[in-house]
């Protein structure tokens, strides 16, 4: 990376210079952090314990939640702890490993929700051709392009973002390595090259937010040309999880990233990004586990079996 900066660390901000107001947003971060961890992981645990959630869908779900976890990891523990310690700085080397992390699983997200929808609009446009189109080799092909998608959307950002220089002050006003805020510390328009970049990842997200919309239109086409109103429903069921996790990450993301950015953060800043950092891997467990009644029932066939299995060991012990 050429012309690399000489700067040693940056001073994460955070919410407020206040201690007690800073203990306060670390405590609501490390209770939707704990609700993300648990959600997430009782999905990955669900698709992967059950044979009747095996097919592509669920394959995928699995690696949304995979996808999340990474994603909300990558920042919001790292907060939480600054709170907590009263210390916001982080290293050169720590900020250039979050933005590469934050973005390569944003870009990867996206790319992901792109694929589900394919499999949505297999599944209910050429449900006679599912099994052959959507086959192993499929899934696993799909999957190794939303990695590469996200990996190289890392490495492209990370790079043009930290081969500028930095002067001035090297306070941050946001609880982590945010991309917009360390332009704002560049001495010159040395930028240039990032906004190329990330008017290239944007363009990139836009196909793939049309691509999404597109799809929906010919399975709303498809479905509302079923004849029974339970065959609708059932397949509604299945795509209105799929559909309400691409608006909430694309509609806070997008709107954060276009709406103007001032020179001095106000609080309504900070909550937006808390928009599309933290509430989507928070939320799309919640989503997908309220709206998919084959999820609520291998849940609770899971819970069942454990209690079950605490009640033998019980009786053991009595004995």
């Amino acid at each position: 990376m050429a012309n690399f900066t000489t700067m040693s660390g940056f001073l994460l901000m955070g919410f407020s210079g206040k201690p007690e107001i800073e203990m306060v947003f670390a405590a609501i971060f490390l209770v939707l952090y704990i609700v993300a961890l648990i959600g997430n992981i009782l999905i990955i645990t669900t698709t992967s314990m059950d044979h009747s959630l095996s097919s592509p869908m669920y394959f995928f779900l699995k690696h949304l939640s995979f996808l999340d976890l990474c994603y909300i990891s990558v920042t919001v523990p790292r907060s939480i702890c600054n709170s907590f310690m009263h210390n916001g700085y982080i290293s050169l080397w720590e900020c250039i490993l979050q933005c590469f992390a934050f973005t390569l699983c944003g870009c990867a997200e996206m790319a992901l929700l792109t694929v589900m929808s394919y499999d949505r609009y297999v599944a209910i446009c050429l449900p006679l051709r599912y099994e052959v189109i959507m086959d192993i080799s499929t899934c696993v092909h799909g999957l190794l392009a939303v990695w590469a998608s996200g990996i190289l959307g890392g490495v492209m950002h990370t790079a043009a973002t930290f081969s500028i220089h930095f002067c001035g002050a090297n306070i941050i006003h946001q609880f982590f390595c945010d991309v917009p805020q360390l332009l704002k510390l560049s001495c010159s328009n040395e930028y240039v090259s990032e906004l190329g970049v990330s008017g290239f990842l944007a363009l990139l997200t836009f196909v793939c937010f049309i691509s999404i919309g597109v799809t929906y239109m010919h399975i709303f086409s498809t479905v509302l040309r079923i004849p029974s109103a339970e065959g609708r429903a059932r397949a509604f069921s299945t795509c209105l999880p799929h559909l309400s996790v691409v608006i909430l990450f694309v509609s806070t993301s997008a709107f954060d990233f276009l709406k103007p950015h001032s020179e001095s953060p106000t609080v309504s800043d900070f909550l937006l990004t808390v928009f599309y950092t933290v509430l989507p891997p928070t939320l799309n467990p919640i989503i997908y586990s309220l709206r998919n009644k084959a999820i609520k029932e291998a849940l609770k066939k899971i819970f069942e079996r454990r209690k079950d299995f605490f009640f033998w060991i019980t009786s053991i012990n009595l004995f």
